[in-house]
């Protein structure tokens, strides 16, 4: 689906591959409705778009919560007068730890935000994409939708879950005017653990040292051309960052080895 002058939501609007998808959609011409729990990144996110009057909206809505979220469509076609299509990149990490050493809290919230927040948004949205000629829906998943990584056991817990909730989705609208498909994004240089509330800077710079990490991230405004063009495309399965591509496969193959060689790598940092 072209997005131009069609009427797109994007959830996390307001930071890291939300902001990026959302000023990519501007730039093609498509008028967006931006989603995000604090105002003062969304006012940041207008303003870098260069947008104005009924080409952007901005919605202060928390995801997990279903009242705000329900209002949601009705407010966006108030204003857009329409709704062409949904951009689920709302989410949060968990705090670099075992299972073991989390609380069912924060268990709670990255299952709430990522994988709840993404079926309240799609559940309320798609009785008025049904009645489009031409809808989509994309998700963000994760490469750790596919891929263990110990100390992130529940948010790819999270992230398998919007996976297989978006490929049943697909199959339930076959032959529908409403598109479905998920992205996995690899490593992207965006502010995810600070902004989750997960870690500040210097504990995240710290793991890093610790771990011996170098990584090659993709930059968030290179993701956020990636998410647009396969909301355009509608493939199956999409991904940001040659390393979701490769581990995907490798995990495919060879489940447990690219299992094995992520606990490796980061068993320092869970002792």
């Amino acid at each position: 689906m072209n997005v131009n002058q069609k009427v797109i939501v994007v959830t996390g609007a307001g930071n890291g591959m939300g902001r990026e998808t959302t000023l990519e959609l501007a730039r093609r011409g498509a008028k967006i409705a931006a989603v995000d729990i604090n105002q003062k990144s969304l006012d940041d996110t207008v303003a870098l778009a260069g947008l104005q009057g009924t080409q952007i909206s901005t919605h202060l809505v928390d995801v997990t919560n279903l009242e705000q979220v329900a209002a949601l469509p009705q407010t966006v076609i108030a204003l857009h007068g329409a709704v062409d299509g949904l951009i689920n990149v709302a989410g949060i990490i968990h705090k670099f730890r075992k299972v073991n050493d989390l609380s069912y809290d924060e268990i709670h919230r990255v299952m709430n935000v990522n994988f709840f927040g993404t079926v309240h948004m799609v559940k309320e949205f798609l009785p008025h994409l049904m009645k489009r000629s031409q809808a989509q829906i994309l998700n963000i998943s994760s490469m750790g939708g596919y891929l263990p990584v110990p100390g992130q056991t529940i948010y790819c817990a999270s992230k398998a879950a919007i996976k297989l909730f978006s490929e049943g989705l697909r199959a339930e609208l076959s032959g529908t005017n409403v598109g479905v498909n998920v992205l996995f994004p690899g490593a992207i240089a965006t502010n995810i653990s600070v902004n989750s509330g997960a870690s500040t800077q210097a504990e995240v710079d710290a793991m890093t040292k610790q771990g011996g990490m170098t990584v090659k991230t993709t930059p968030a405004d290179i993701a956020g051309k990636l998410i647009v063009g396969a909301f355009e495309g509608n493939p199956f399965h999409a991904f940001a960052g040659s390393d979701a591509k490769l581990m995907y496969w490798w995990g495919r193959f060879l489940p447990e080895g690219a299992a094995t060689m992520i606990q490796k790598q980061l068993a320092s940092l869970l002792k």
